[in-house]
């Protein structure tokens, strides 16, 4: 991916905020979902919204059914949903190119508390895999994923887990700022102005969805350590490391992360990260020969933590999905859809 800043957005913290709060995200009319609610192996239940706009193929591209179109999954960050700057962008580009486009949020983040004792977290790859396999048991075109943050990890994770099964239920994947070195990346997000503005960010969510997770299923942790927790370290120590089947943060951020995995993967992926973005230094970012085959890298200077704005101010959010959306599209064989154009809307 070929991006340079805007000249009026420089840093890698302004390429972070501003776009996920004044950019444009779409180039029409904001997205039109349908929402499903999946019931879940272990009784409880996640919500997916599909775009839902009529939107139809361009006109190069021959007439498809909608289960024969290309469909583009896409899986939010941490505390995120279908109306992240992000997962709006890629669902304005899947109605441009006429792809199906389905978002599924992991448990809790749909605006509904999940029913179970458990939430969601950066290595929930299993139900990354049970996602991807009900839309590909409904779905007879290419399969397109992309996660984005967590989301990222956690499709990396599973790509990695299952190996070549994947192919079963994924064509290509993309993970998009992802860190997947969660430690680095735990310990980034807990200093300085990090700490100030996106650890209190997150926690200002965070802590009382975990408070309604206790009221209801008490004593499922200590509320007095929660209440004490001030960051994410302290706040996975408490809840998500031990719900999840991890000794402590460290455990979960050790067994969790992606980067020790990605030799193991064996579709298409493609791993985009910005080297300024706030909560993934660039240190901790994988080598060529840290990655197999199958494996791209995308490591351009500047964008930010899912930023990469473009164009004039206030500048658009598509210029990621459109290189994303043509880098998965060249590898899926979308029937002669058209691939997007990242410079189209500069």
């Amino acid at each position: 991916m070929k991006y340079v800043a805007p000249r009026w957005l420089p840093g890698g913290q302004l390429q972070t905020i501003w776009p996920a709060l004044a950019s444009r995200r779409v180039f029409g009319a904001r997205p039109v979902y349908r929402r499903e609610r999946w019931d879940t192996p272990d009784g409880d239940f996640v919500d997916v919204d599909f775009l839902d706009d009529g939107a139809q193929p361009s006109a190069r591209a021959e007439p498809l059914t909608q289960a024969a179109r290309p469909l583009l999954v896409v899986f939010h960050g941490l505390e995120g949903s279908s109306r992240s700057h992000y997962c709006e962008a890629f669902a304005d580009l899947a109605r441009e190119q006429g792809w199906a486009c389905a978002l599924p949020h992991f448990r809790g983040c749909s605006g509904e508390i999940n029913r179970a004792p458990r939430a969601y977290h950066s290595g929930d790859y299993a139900e990354i895999g049970w996602m991807l396999q009900r839309l590909r048991a409904a779905h007879t075109g290419p399969l397109m994923a992309v996660g984005v943050s967590l989301g990222g990890n956690a499709l990396l994770r599973w790509a990695a887990e299952v190996g070549s099964d994947a192919a079963r239920s994924a064509d290509a994947v993309a993970a998009v700022c992802s860190p997947i070195d969660l430690a680095a990346g735990g310990h980034a997000i807990g200093r300085g102005f990090n700490r100030q503005i996106y650890t209190r960010m997150f926690m200002r969510t965070l802590v009382p969805k975990a408070l309604a997770k206790l009221a209801q299923h008490p004593g499922l942790f200590d509320r007095d350590a929660l209440l004490s927790a001030r960051d994410l370290y302290a706040f996975d120590n408490v809840f998500t490391a031990p719900l999840h089947g991890y000794r402590n943060t460290e455990d979960y951020w050790q067994r969790a992360s992606a980067k020790p995995l990605l030799r193991n993967i064996r579709i298409p992926a493609l791993v985009v990260n910005a080297r300024n973005d706030p909560f993934v230094p660039a240190s901790s970012l994988p080598g060529v020969h840290e990655v197999g085959p199958c494996v791209t890298l995308w490591q351009p200077a500047h964008g930010g933590h899912v930023g990469f704005a473009q164009g004039r101010l206030p500048g658009h959010v598509r210029a990621m999905p459109d290189a994303v959306g043509a880098w998965l599209a060249a590898q899926t064989d979308t029937a002669g859809m058209p691939a997007p154009a990242q410079s189209r809307h500069g």
